[in-house]
């Protein structure tokens, strides 16, 4: 079914999931929080593992941040300031729902939302667990450095008045939110279970700073490396891996 949230007057829309058996109140329940400019569907990889855990009676969440998929706003005023802040509305507004157990939360994030997953996780009070799936921990150091996907940041925001990031105008303001962004520094207080699942073969976001994570958390965290999979879990073999990973992580710790 759908929900309709509202933060800062815009309409985050969203799918829910809810297991239909019999007294499904006090459920663990996932918010799922998609990728740089794509969304709650994921190219169909949340739509798959939202119903996984729907037959596992774990219900979710997913909603499309603003300016992404079918939510209010446009993408040249999207922040990932705002997108922690419209995450941990969601997560708060979730909390109240009578299908779900507001001790059993739990995040999944994909890429940049891996990112935004792993700080509202340290943020937003009560995270029972967080599962990272090829977080783009890379950002801000590739931004930083004044490039994406080899192309010249400020030359073409010079230019143009934006960055064009697949089709998506990219604001001077989301730039240097990025490129100032503390992903390790921000994530590390959280203190419950973390599995960080990345492919090897990721050439969007280096394995290596996933690995990063495992330096600056107190030993909760987990990386597990896929051979041969890819940023985006393009395979049928590796996203069966990445979903099935998953779902066993969020069965023991929900």
């Amino acid at each position: 079914m759908n929900h309709d949230f509202q933060y800062n007057g815009r309409t985050l829309r969203s799918t829910l999931h809810i297991p239909e058996a019999a007294g499904a109140t006090g459920r663990p329940t996932v918010v799922f929080v998609h990728g740089f400019a794509n969304n709650r569907m994921e190219n169909r990889s949340f739509v798959l593992m939202s119903r996984l855990l729907e037959s596992a009676g774990i219900a979710s969440v997913r909603f499309d941040l603003s300016g992404h998929g079918e939510s209010d706003g446009d993408f040249f005023d999207v922040t990932i300031t705002g997108e922690i802040a419209e995450t941990r509305s969601v997560v708060q507004a979730v909390r109240g729902f009578d299908f779900a157990d507001p001790d059993r939360i739990g995040l999944v994030g994909m890429s940049m939302g891996g990112v935004v997953a792993g700080i509202v996780a340290a943020e937003e009070p009560d995270i029972r667990a967080v599962c990272l799936w090829s977080p783009a921990a890379v950002a801000p150091f590739e931004v930083s450095a004044g490039r994406l996907k080899g192309r010249d940041i400020a030359a073409e925001i010079s230019q143009k008045g934006y960055f064009d990031a697949d089709s998506h105008r990219m604001s001077q303001a989301l730039v240097d939110d990025i490129a100032g962004l503390d992903v390790y520094g921000r994530s590390r207080p959280y203190a419950g279970p973390v599995r960080i699942i990345h492919g090897d073969e990721d050439d969007i976001a280096p394995l290596s700073y996933a690995r990063r994570y495992l330096d600056h958390h107190d030993g909760n965290a987990e990386l597990e490396v896929v051979e041969g999979a890819d940023h985006g879990w393009a395979t049928v073999p590796h996203r069966t891996r990445l979903h099935q990973s998953t779902l066993q992580f969020l069965r023991e710790n929900l």
